[in-house]
């Protein structure tokens, strides 16, 4: 029998991680194209991709066993 609560919870986690690395990734790529305060934003797109990077790399540590 499938357990069809864990697989709702499993599929609305992957949707909001996938939403949250994409929205962080976007909001880097805008921070780039800012002209005014360049030092602040340029420090918060390096930020932006750092997280968005850092919540892919969990992602794969969590899929592959090896790395545990």
């Amino acid at each position: 029998m499938i357990d069809w609560l864990a697989f709702v919870l499993v599929a609305v986690v992957s949707i909001g991680a996938a939403a949250l690395v994409v929205a962080l990734f976007a909001a880097g790529l805008r921070l780039l194209a800012v002209e005014a305060h360049r030092g602040v934003a340029l420090t918060g797109a390096y930020a932006c991709f750092v997280v968005a990077a850092a919540a892919v790399l969990f992602g794969i540590w969590v899929l592959i066993p090896a790395f545990h």
